[in-house]
């Protein structure tokens, strides 16, 4: 296939390619049989651009704390940086509908990547939080078109035969930002805290910048496709969408009942979002087609996403935390997170090498059953526990993490073929912002689920310190005894001691906070794992019967 034939008008171009090479829908380019050298590029561009949309949000979520410090913030305020990164990623999604069926998305892509390449630049030398704010909604931007780019690279990168391990893996290297920062984050805050970090990101856009303009993806069909309604739209749902992020991602941290914001936030997200969707459910060409949703396996498979991103906060949010609160930091934990990259490296290698259009069930209630057995192993935590402990179980969970996104995608997707391919854009764009919304949702979850549990747990074992206890007022004399060398006050040494064994009393409060809420996980990875086996054996085409023996 000649690239020269490229610049066709479309309806010329179209007439040069085969059945096969032709897009599934308009914003979709082409798919022409390109020779080897060129699809080891596209491989290489591909992964690029993915990396580069994932890498910079994960790095902020995995080190909040640091950052705050950097900063000079409070927590609180440092937990907004990722919020903003979510928020315009969400928004985004909706708005590349439209914009890549009409003017192409690698478009978008240059334009939010000139536009990240200018403020990552401010940031180097102005890193205050405000700016750092801003870098990271635009971030979200990026991100929204860099990941679907990074895709349409990767499935150029393959033969028409091999095609949709191209979609598996594109789906899968956003699974790897998390443990792939996890792994790198100390040597570059060693090196030059949070500078080093601005730099390698600014290098990362500039890096994809290039390559997107130095390597083309083959033509699209444009058409004019946006409407008035479609701003409208657009101008209920970024706000809706971004109230609601705040409330799942805040709401913990200011508990749910406790500030009035988040009930105000709340009702104005289910306001502004009913009323968007309304609006799209009327129209006759709307900017999201909602109605292919009425189908139970549609539902059903928003619901698995839901459920896995709650079971996958276990790694991403639960278990870190778990660990230091046993004093555990994070470079003693660089083996445990290398493991895990490791891992879920291997799961999105292996789901992409062994994916079955026909048999989609059975990877996804396999990935939902390593789960359960590792959140259910990760639940017997005790005080004495340590990350080698972990290996086992993580390695299950990042296995299994790293192999359920591309199945659960592909199982929607041949959905959607069976009611028109029409639906495509409408069913990408809502998986990606149930797979955002989801996200927040699961870790908040878990995370609230611990600290709740922490302060049952708290009350029962400060219920065990009544006065008397033979067992507490030796471990109090034992404790105050450890201040005998430098407090000769009996009454304060026993002061001290007491401090401590409260100290003692919280942490065993909270290990099995998180044990509650990895058992949790676990017996919800079961659920979901028992449900997807089920509904796999009662759809399940049967075979004809046998035909009668003749006598």
């Amino acid at each position: 296939m000649s690239r020269h034939t490229w610049d066709l008008p479309w309806h010329e171009y179209l007439k040069t390619l085969k059945e096969h090479e032709r897009p599934v829908m308009p914003g979709s380019p082409a798919t022409p049989d390109h020779t080897l050298p060129y699809r080891i590029a596209y491989l290489v561009v591909g992964v690029l651009v993915a990396v580069t949309g994932s890498l910079g949000s994960a790095m902020v979520m995995a080190n909040t704390q640091l950052l705050a410090g950097g900063l000079g913030v409070s927590l609180m305020e440092a937990s907004w940086l990722p919020v903003a990164f979510v928020m315009t990623n969400a928004c985004m999604n909706l708005l590349l509908v439209k914009f890549r069926m009409q003017y192409g998305l690698r478009l978008f892509a240059e334009i939010f990547l000139i536009a990240f390449v200018a403020i990552s630049a401010i940031n180097l030398f102005y890193a205050d939080y405000q700016t750092t704010l801003i870098l990271r909604g635009v971030a979200g931007m990026v991100s929204a078109a860099m990941s679907s780019l990074g895709i349409l690279y990767l499935v150029q990168a393959f033969p028409q035969k091999h095609r949709l391990k191209g979609l598996v893996l594109g789906m899968g290297l956003t699974s790897l930002g998390i443990p792939f920062t996890r792994v790198f984050t100390s040597r570059l805050l060693d090196i030059s805290e949070w500078h080093g970090f601005h730099t390698m990101e600014l290098g990362l856009a500039i890096l994809s910048l290039v390559a997107v303009f130095s390597l083309r993806t083959p033509p699209s069909e444009r058409l004019k496709v946006y409407e008035k309604l479609d701003f409208l739209t657009f101008a209920l749902f970024a706000p809706g969408i971004a109230l609601l992020c705040a409330v799942l991602a805040i709401g913990r941290s200011v508990w749910w009942f406790d500030t009035a914001w988040v009930g105000w936030a709340l009702i104005g997200s289910i306001v502004l979002l009913a009323a968007a969707l309304t609006i799209e459910y009327n129209r006759a060409r709307p900017l999201i087609n909602l109605h292919f949703l009425s189908g139970g396996a549609l539902i059903r498979l928003f619901l698995s996403v839901l459920l896995v991103r709650i079971v996958m906060a276990e790694q991403s949010a639960g278990i870190t935390g778990a660990m230091q609160q046993l004093g555990i930091g994070l470079d003693s934990m660089h083996q445990l997170f290398v493991v895990i990259l490791a891992a879920t490296a291997a799961g999105v290698v292996f789901s992409a090498l062994t994916i079955n259009p026909a048999k989609l069930n059975k990877p996804i209630a396999l990935s939902l059953g390593l789960m359960a057995v590792g959140a259910f192993m990760d639940s017997r935590l005790t005080a004495q526990s340590y990350p080698a402990q972990l290996y086992f179980s993580q390695t299950l969970l990042a296995f299994a993490s790293g192999m359920f996104l591309g199945p659960a995608m592909i199982s929607g997707i041949v959905q959607v073929f069976q009611k028109g391919t029409h639906n495509l854009i409408s069913f990408i764009v809502l998986f990606a912002l149930a797979n955002n919304i989801a996200g927040l949702a699961g870790q908040s979850f878990v995370l609230t689920l611990q600290a709740a549990r922490m302060r049952f747990h708290q009350v029962h074992l400060a219920e065990a310190m009544i006065a008397g206890n033979p067992n507490i007022d030796l471990r109090l004399k034992q404790l105050s005894a450890a201040y005998g060398q430098v407090i000769g006050d009996p009454a304060i040494r026993a002061s001290e001691g007491y401090a401590l064994l409260q100290q003692q009393i919280n942490q065993q409060a909270s290990i099995l906070a998180y044990n509650d809420a990895f058992f949790t996980v676990a017996v919800i990875a079961a659920i979901g794992c028992v449900w997807t086996t089920v509904h796999h054996i009662r759809t399940r085409p049967k075979a004809p019967p046998a035909p009668p023996a003749k006598s």
